[in-house]
């Protein structure tokens, strides 16, 4: 007789469902598993028969085998010890084997016969959800599991839980979903002193979802503004909540007892491999892309990030999700992220200043900066310079709006956003509008679009860059609550695409 337990095998945020097969026959003694396990997955059978002996089970004197199903499917990861384990306690009788059919399992055993948590609960949940059956998963991961409300979850601490709780003896009570309370925001824009034109693009930024570009020479404030970011933007919905969590549970970052709303901040270093920002690996795991997912990348020193790695956003940001081709895998990972740069003006970082100007102006800002390529530049919705700030005027009180403020504004704009493109699949901000969708919510009216028309004749606008001035317009009318997209919107929005470095 042959007893089933199921659990996941992962395939970028994918879940696939892993059939684990137990097979106990006459023969000399033996606990084999087979079906393409990996060396974590092989480990099993000696946690699997050292968590059994503490709970005073002993293994038959027969030949045991594992079956992996289907067998041409990779399977990686410590998250088979559970499922393995039902399915043997299946098919000694301890366990009925009906039971261990109707649950999706996943979890670390150590060798006391406690529960580990592992990665990857959340995606398993939405998996068992799909084959209408429950989540089995240790204690730790159950609050992250337990978002999937379409899906029973029964969070455990150890296999000795398990086994009372599905013969009867000390039922478990299904895990209820956790969030983590984030606390509130330490840095505030008000702190900023001066970049007043900064804040607005930042704030223009934050309400559309745009991609923004900070040139200024060094202590101008640019990453200062960029880390204040997080403070001006609303929280994740339940949907974007979920997907983000996804990838995040996937990339074992879940691991304070529940999901959070607030929205992802990813600062790579500039010395970042290509894996580390796009993905992959030797298990095709997401990158700081996918982990900004609904939310922001900041790249600081943007020009000084490899060639290759910067060619390798065009396409994710375009398209807002990337594919990692391997060998033995192409795995598709969600990445609709914003991107904030910032750089200095060139290699020394005074180009714009007259006093400390280095000789080699011009050739040094355009040796500099040429390091991004015009392409990419043209996906930057804003660009502007941050001049420095006189050390004079760091001693002035502070002004302009704080951070509750403008988050007020932005969250107002984000929900107008919201109503429009509600129906409509993978919008939800301006910065998705495409095509006919774009006509239709952002024509401007007849003196904007000469305006438009104008600039676009004489500073050789590409269509792309045509199509991202509309939608910044539309942002920015959305922020003053107009129906319309008129002129001074256009203009503003041109004043931004205009502004920032020229690359040769």
């Amino acid at each position: 007789m042959v007893s089933r337990a199921y659990t996941v095998a992962f395939q970028g945020v994918e879940a696939r469902m892993v059939e684990v097969q137990c097979a106990v026959t006459a023969g000399l003694p033996a606990f084999s598993i087979v079906g393409l396990p990996d060396k974590a997955v092989s480990e099993a059978r000696d946690r699997v028969r050292t968590a059994l002996t503490s709970m005073a089970i002993a293994l038959p004197s027969k030949r045991i085998t594992i079956n992996l199903s289907p067998a041409d499917l990779p399977k990686e990861g410590s998250h088979f010890d559970l499922p393995i384990a039902l399915a043997l306690l299946a098919a000694l009788d301890i366990l009925p084997d009906d039971v261990t059919q109707n649950v999706v399992a996943l979890g670390e055993l150590s060798l006391d016969g406690s529960l580990i948590p592992v990665v990857g609960a959340l995606p398993a949940a939405m998996a068992a959800a799909e084959h209408n059956r429950s989540l089995l998963c240790p204690a730790a991961s159950g609050a992250e599991a337990a978002w999937v409300g379409s899906a029973q979850v029964i969070a455990a601490a150890s296999l000795g839980d398990v086994v009372r709780h599905y013969t009867g003896q000390v039922p478990l009570s299904p895990a209820e979903p956790g969030e983590v309370s984030n606390p509130p925001h330490a840095r505030d824009l008000r702190d900023v002193k001066g970049q007043e034109r900064a804040k607005r693009a930042l704030e223009i930024a934050a309400a559309g979802r745009h991609h923004l570009m900070f040139v200024g020479t060094p202590g101008s404030g640019k990453s200062m503004l960029a880390a204040r970011l997080p403070s001006i933007l609303p929280p994740l919905t339940a949907s974007e909540a979920l997907s983000t969590s996804m990838i995040h549970s996937l990339a074992g970052l879940l691991d304070e007892g529940g999901i959070s709303r607030a929205r992802p901040f990813r600062e790579p270093h500039h010395t970042a491999s290509m894996a580390a920002i796009i993905g992959g690996g030797r298990q095709a795991k997401p990158g700081e892309v996918s982990l900004a997912h609904n939310g922001v990348l900041f790249m600081d020193e943007f020009p000084e990030f490899p060639r290759a790695v910067l060619e390798t956003l065009r396409q994710p940001i375009e398209t807002g999700e990337v594919m990692i081709a391997r060998a033995n895998a192409h795995v598709k990972y969600p990445c609709k992220f914003m991107l904030v740069a910032a750089a200095n003006p060139c290699k020394c970082g005074y180009l714009s200043d007259p006093a400390r100007a280095c000789a080699r102006v011009p050739q040094c800002g355009e040796d500099y900066m040429g390091r991004i390529s015009g392409p990419l530049m043209d996906r930057f919705d804003l660009r502007v310079d941050v001049p420095p700030v006189a050390f004079t005027d760091l001693d002035l009180p502070p002004n302009g709006d704080t951070s509750a403020q403008v988050a007020a504004r932005v969250a107002q704009a984000r929900d107008v956003q919201q109503a429009r493109f509600e129906g409509h699949t993978g919008m939800t901000v301006n910065a998705d509008a495409e095509g006919d969708m774009l006509e239709e919510i952002a024509s401007p009216d007849s003196e904007a679009r000469a305006l438009l028309t104008k600039v676009a004749d004489r500073f050789h606008l590409s269509a792309r860059g045509y199509h991202r001035v509309i939608r910044v317009a539309r942002t920015i009318a959305d922020l003053e609550g107009a129906e319309t997209v008129r002129r001074p919107h256009i203009a503003e929005a041109v004043s931004f695409r205009l502004a920032g470095p020229v690359v040769a």
